[in-house]
């Protein structure tokens, strides 16, 4: 069995992928001070959860946007199955062309993602992410991926909301029934949720402009499943979409 590990900057998802595909999966908050054992003690906690041990893993495959714990999933790694992982990164083998200018800025989970996407619905796809950014991933009809867009993600910019404005407390992040508001937190949750899915909107049809015609959209990520029903572009959401592609990423390098 093969443990997936894709290291965000707010959260961690970890998949446990076997012959049949992705038999078991958490998200985590990602935590940047925690050393290898750290790290193997709390995901062993979860493995105990799902009848899971770490004599069962073969091998450990990472993508990361976080440094630090890139260094301590490798030492893990070593430590639990006695072989190094596959960390996505350049040299390693994605099938995917890249018409990026500088393929060293691409963070690894949006390779992976883009991957995952043409596998499950063909190419042109767009991948939107829904994570401490919003990103937009953007693979042409020959399945090369071109680029995208990066914005700030909905938490992000409400964190940085309400600690600005002196006068508005947090709200919940739940989905407006309106666009205006009788209150202020109705207010606020209009402009954050249903502003965050008009400006997927909005640059999905740029994107589609730019590309000639329309094409697929699919939504990832920990808050996909609460802003891609207010999108009126966005037609799948797949919150595996990153284990997946980590999975067809070994498998193509196996």
């Amino acid at each position: 069995m093969i443990l997936a590990v894709d290291i965000g900057n707010t959260q961690t998802v970890l998949g446990l992928i076997g012959p049949s595909g992705i038999e078991s999966h958490w998200r985590v908050s990602t935590d940047p001070t925690l050393t290898a054992d750290e790290i193997r003690v709390h995901i062993g906690g979860l493995f105990v959860l799902d009848g899971q041990q770490w004599d069962g893993i073969e091998r450990v495959v990472i993508s990361s946007v976080v440094p630090a714990l890139t260094i301590a999933y490798e030492d893990l790694a070593h430590r639990a199955t006695g072989k190094p992982p596959l960390v996505i990164g350049p040299g390693v083998k994605t099938g995917m062309p890249i018409a990026y200018e500088n393929p060293h800025e691409i963070g690894a989970d949006r390779i992976v993602n883009a991957v995952a996407a043409v596998d499950g619905f063909g190419a042109p796809v767009i991948v939107v992410d829904l994570g401490t950014a919003t990103t937009f991933d953007v693979v042409d009809g020959s399945g090369a991926y071109l680029g995208g867009a990066i914005a700030p993600g909905i938490e992000t910019s409400a964190e940085a909301l309400f600690r600005r404005a002196a006068r508005l407390s947090a709200v919940d992040l739940e989905p407006p029934s309106r666009a205006i508001g009788r209150n202020t937190r109705e207010s606020v949750q209009a402009g954050l949720l249903m502003g965050h899915a008009s400006m997927i909107d909005g640059l999905v049809r740029r994107v589609w402009d730019e590309m000639g015609g329309e094409c697929a959209v699919v939504a990832t990520g920990g808050l996909a499943g609460m802003i891609a029903p207010l999108c009126e572009t966005v037609g799948e959401v797949d919150a595996d979409l990153t284990l997946r592609g980590l999975a067809l990423v070994w498998q193509r390098n196996s």
